[in-house]
């Protein structure tokens, strides 16, 4: 694996396939196959961790983008009725199904709320740019999220087939071991 590639998917570390179980059982010294499972099984915990974390950030982040991209249509909207020096009028929510009648000038700042009770003031264009940074980097994060869930996924299928092929290859051994009875 290249050290970008590595990069590209939070290091999560890459499942081994074990296709020759002989082999694979012989080449780790006073392995037996109870330990191989074991620690085939706290790779396999660890990467369906990681898949509820990432996903869990996905989830988010496909919540965000939707209110990233209002908050910049209305932007949008505040300059075009900034450079046409015109009113807007609107109704706004005051409670339950209270609504008010409002005329809006045109305005040169905006308020946005940035979280953790913080609202920060900021021009229409500062605000129009800030707003398209910030709706472009979470479509970036959120491909980068499906592409390293993509990549874990794979990693927690290979490392199930591992664990069949070594649990199955156990049983197989147990069977044709002499003295065993067979059902």
């Amino acid at each position: 694996m290249s050290e970008s590639e590595e990069k590209s998917h939070l290091g999560i570390p890459e499942a081994k396939f074990v296709d020759d179980v002989d082999k694979f059982m012989a080449d780790i010294p006073d392995c037996s196959s109870q330990k191989a499972l074991k620690d085939l099984d706290e790779l396999y915990q660890k990467y369906k961790m990681l898949d509820g974390s990432l996903s869990t950030k996905k989830n988010r982040l496909r919540a965000q983008i939707p209110e990233i991209r209002t908050t910049l249509e209305m932007v949008d909207h505040l300059l075009n009725i900034k450079e046409k020096e015109k009113t807007m009028e609107t109704h706004f929510l005051l409670s339950g199904s209270l609504r008010a009648k409002a005329t809006i000038p045109p305005t040169k700042e905006v308020g946005l709320w940035l979280g953790a009770n913080v609202m920060l003031m900021y021009s229409v264009e500062d605000a129009h740019e800030l707003l398209s940074k910030n709706l472009e980097s979470a479509n970036k994060k959120l491909e980068s999220l499906n592409e390293d869930l993509d990549y874990l996924r794979d990693q927690i299928t290979t490392t199930e087939v591992s664990m069949a092929r070594i649990y199955n290859w156990d049983v197989t051994r147990r069977r044709t071991k002499p003295g065993a009875t067979t059902a």
